[in-house]
């Protein structure tokens, strides 16, 4: 109902390509969004901002770039109102903009010291929606596989709200959470593996750090499927009916949780925090484009990494691909245990097979803790 509301209040029937002002109004509104919220972090840091992240901010880069996303709100918010009839795309992307600027934008003073405890987590919210919609959105919008899957497909506006809920609640489940969490690293370690692993070259280390999260996550993944309680709340991420990159964002707190701690396990007993980190980037960023509506395939490197259509044969539900391909990172886990599927096709379905739950946030997150039994 309330993405309905959303597509008739901006939407119209004209055309949606390049040179119509539709992409325009978009980049206006989007950049406008980002502005605005960039500016509120600006004068409430010790609410808004991440502790983890604010020792490490450029602040001068900061700033210039809350400027040119002011500025670029503004910008294609006049080339969108020139170009289409339906202004209201480029009103709001230019009333943001003007509203961070009437509060100070980029020159905003930082009045206060922040320092640690319990924060809403906006600015890496904003960060990291500004970076995966600037690389993915334009592979999917070149290169798609569905190209009449569209940006604002059924059910965008619900994932959305899992991507938000992931990144601003106190950062209970965000990426950040798992930052302090490397520091167990001081705790949790092997000496004597450590000093191991540290003789290796750091690139050899990253990749045996991949290599052992991609096994753990294996088996977790398996008994997310497996078994029956578990699966209660994995389905929930397999309840998309089409998958693009801010598809992977749908996850239950309970599967996150899990699956998060399996990885960092293995890895806080003989890495370092520097490797755990790099892994951190890299997965968000490869498990992002795993999910990614994008067609174009390299032959030579499917075989030693996952793909998308790789992994978008263990979304589908049609029967021969159904509970096939749990490796996040590299095919050859699924062939040693046997769960390997890999066709020339692209999958034609998606989503449950025969199994219905809650088209909602809210109902997606309590039903899992009812009684409630996977279809055979």
């Amino acid at each position: 109902m309330i993405e309905q509301k959303i597509n008739e209040f901006f939407g119209d029937a004209e055309s949606t390509g390049l040179g119509t002002g539709w992409w325009s109004g978009i980049l206006s509104a989007f950049l406008g969004f980002l502005s605005f919220g960039g500016v509120l972090c600006l004068h409430f840091p010790q609410l808004l901002s991440s502790p983890e992240l604010r020792p490490h901010y450029p602040m001068h880069t900061m700033r210039v770039l809350i400027q040119c996303l002011i500025v670029g709100a503004i910008l294609f918010g006049v080339i969108s109102s020139i170009l289409r009839k339906k202004k209201i795309l480029a009103l709001t992307g230019m009333l943001l903009a003007i509203a961070a600027t009437a509060l100070g934008g980029s020159s905003v003073p930082i009045n206060e010291t922040p320092h640690g405890g319990l924060a809403i987590g906006l600015d890496w919210f904003l960060l990291d929606l500004f970076l995966m919609a600037l690389i993915y959105v334009p592979l999917e919008r070149l290169w798609p596989q569905y190209p009449k899957q569209g940006t604002f497909r059924n059910e965008w506006t619900l994932d959305v709200v899992y991507f938000m809920s992931t990144h601003l609640p106190l950062q209970i489940l965000s990426f950040l959470v798992l930052l302090p969490a490397t520091q167990a690293t001081k705790y949790l370690g092997v000496p004597v593996l450590q000093e191991f692993i540290a003789r290796i070259p750091w690139l050899l280390q990253f990749f045996l750090a991949v290599v052992v999260a991609d096994i753990a996550e294996y088996f977790i993944h398996l008994a997310l499927h497996k078994v029956p309680f578990l699966w209660r709340f994995h389905a929930v991420h397999h309840s998309s009916k089409a998958l693009d990159w801010i598809a992977g964002s749908r996850s239950h707190f309970v599967d996150d949780t899990l699956v998060r701690g399996f990885i960092l396990a293995p890895l806080m007993l003989g890495f370092s925090q520097s490797i755990i980190l790099a892994y951190l980037i890299f997965v968000t960023l490869h498990a992002t484009w795993t999910h990614c509506n994008f067609g174009p395939n390299a032959k030579w490197l499917e075989k030693f990494l996952v793909m998308p259509r790789y992994h978008h044969w263990h979304h589908t539900s049609q029967k021969e691909g159904i509970d096939k391909n749990f490796a996040i990172h590299f095919p050859w886990i699924d062939k040693l245990f046997g769960t390997y599927y890999y066709p020339d096709v692209w999958p034609e379905r998606y989503g449950l097979d025969g199994e219905e739950i809650s088209p909602n946030f809210i109902g997606q997150t309590i039903e899992p803790f009812t009684k409630r039994k996977r279809t055979p």
